[in-house]
């Protein structure tokens, strides 16, 4: 899944060649998201992938040993996966490797995303 935010192919292109786990990580969580919200807006922020409907509800960032999902209200969500994070609001979802990805609970957490973006 291609981006035509050349800050974010750029992003894209640096994870696939530096670390292809982690890149097809990336990746199917951006299919996730996009299947569960096809107009998504991507923008490249903070050094990762910020994510926005009506406004941020997260981003998708790289790190040494992990991807990590980040909700900026997280404190929102109610989950069987284990949202950490100890601040007022943002919570986050580590992933190591594709077989992390709970696509059913994943799904769910998103549309808790959007019930909350459309302010209910």
């Amino acid at each position: 899944m291609e981006s035509k935010n050349r800050d974010i192919a750029n992003f894209l292109e640096n994870a696939k060649s530096n670390d292809y786990e982690k890149f097809e990580v990336l990746q199917k969580l951006r299919e996730l998201v996009f299947e569960a919200f096809p107009n998504v807006q991507e923008t490249f922020k903070y050094g990762g992938i910020m994510l926005s409907l009506n406004e941020e509800f997260g981003g998708l960032f790289l790190y040494k040993n992990h991807i990590s999902f980040e909700f900026s209200y997280g404190y929102k969500l109610n989950s069987e996966l284990k949202l950490e994070g100890g601040g007022k609001y943002r919570r986050h979802l580590k992933f190591r490797a594709l077989l992390d990805i709970q696509v059913t609970a994943l799904k769910d957490l998103l549309k808790q995303i959007e019930l909350i973006d459309n302010g209910l």
